[in-house]
């Protein structure tokens, strides 16, 4: 259900420092208060976690912000500007909604919501509220990508063409031992949702919106209700072909995107977080060496992570302007990832956004057919 609009004439003005909390203090989180402590703006006023030791050790660690049993009594205490959402996905919705009827802010982390529906709801209560949420997708971040992103859409290096996204990263039996891992119900999804997203995103964010996905989901070596491996082809609406893959069992773990472009090949090699070091943009044959030499990425250098898109966040919201673009796009990367489940539940056939945008099944669940390949 849609929250109802929520009129914003009784939300203070701009405020000249953001007052941040924090709901969920698990590991994330202290990627969150590093952020908020490194901002000259910004403050954390208060934590909850559903186990208040937790949150108190937190908070200890954390400049002794006040603690507070749940995020309502958080909510109706403190008055935050914003607030950063740290809990698992299942969770999100009430905490955004609720966040939002108090006049806060939301920053969330990923995956945004338990289901496609319930992302709606929260975009449907940020608009209602005049408030903004914004989906942490932190590879998106750092002067690299953003190098990337502007050489690609000022056209300097030709029409992109083909693309691949590889998530190569590995997780052990004793990883999905966790009873809500693994699980349709408690997780949401397997290895796409919970680990390939996170270049899914990075690639849409250089290419832009999709226009047809196909994939397929595999288990094959890890005791899960859920895929292991996924592996798909995504076209997308500038007309480049793209190949996807994820995967949970591959020792020897590496994120990596390509794309080739008329004019060159870029890649990008890491693992959690990417430089300048990561990232090679290798010219065609053709290319004049002093226009390839324009290519060059800036200095200084800033890595990927949340600092740098929390402290752009953060700006935008004391500034009164729209999220920027690396926080922007809150539906487009969970609504692939979900079209790629819809795809392998559909035995592989082609799904287009209008075919998601109103489908039967994968709006509310992401739950799919695996193959599997386990001797």
């Amino acid at each position: 259900m849609t929250a109802p609009p929520v009129s914003p004439t009784h939300w203070p003005a701009q405020p000249t420092q953001l007052r941040c909390a924090i709901v969920g203090t698990g590991s994330v989180a202290h990627l969150h208060a590093r952020a908020v402590a490194a901002h000259p703006r910004a403050a954390l006023v208060a934590v909850t976690n559903r186990h208040r030791p937790k949150a108190e050790a937190f908070a200890a660690e954390w400049g002794q912000p006040a603690v507070y049993d749940d995020h309502q009594s958080l909510l109706a205490a403190e008055n935050p500007d914003v607030v950063l959402i740290c809990t698992p996905p299942d969770a999100h919705r009430r905490q955004t909604l609720d966040s939002f009827a108090a006049g806060a802010h939301v920053v969330v982390e990923k995956p945004p919501a338990g289901s496609l529906d319930q992302l709606d709801d929260m975009m449907a209560a940020a608009q209602a509220a005049d408030r903004e949420l914004a989906v942490v997708f932190q590879q998106r971040a750092g002067t690299a990508v953003t190098h990337v992103r502007r050489l690609l859409q000022s056209g300097a290096l030709g029409r992109p063409l083909l693309a691949q996204c590889l998530t190569h990263w590995y997780r052990d039996a004793a990883y999905f031992a966790v009873p809500w891992r693994g699980r349709w119900a408690s997780e949401g999804g397997g290895t796409t949702l919970g680990h390939g997203i996170h270049q899914l995103d990075l690639l849409a964010f250089l290419l832009g919106d999709w226009a047809e996905v196909r994939g397929q989901l595999w288990r094959l070596a890890r005791q899960t209700e859920t895929e292991d491996c996924s592996t798909a082809t995504i076209r997308f609406a500038n007309g480049v072909v793209a190949t996807a893959l994820s995967s949970a069992v591959s020792p020897r773990q590496t994120s990596s995107i390509r794309l080739d472009t008329e004019k060159a090949t870029v890649t990008l090699d890491h693992l959690y977080g990417h430089g300048h070091d990561d990232w090679r943009i290798t010219p065609a044959p053709e290319v004049p060496a002093a226009e390839a030499d324009q290519w060059a990425f800036p200095e200084p250098e800033e890595r990927s992570g949340h600092a740098p898109l929390l402290r752009d966040v953060f700006d935008a919201l004391l500034a009164g302007q729209p999220l920027p673009a690396s926080a922007s796009h809150p539906a487009r990367s969970f609504e692939l990832v979900a079209a790629i489940y819809a795809s392998a539940a559909a035995g592989g056939a082609p799904i287009a956004p209008a075919d998601l945008s109103h489908h039967p099944t994968h709006r509310q669940s992401f739950a799919s057919p695996v193959t599997d390949l386990r001797p």
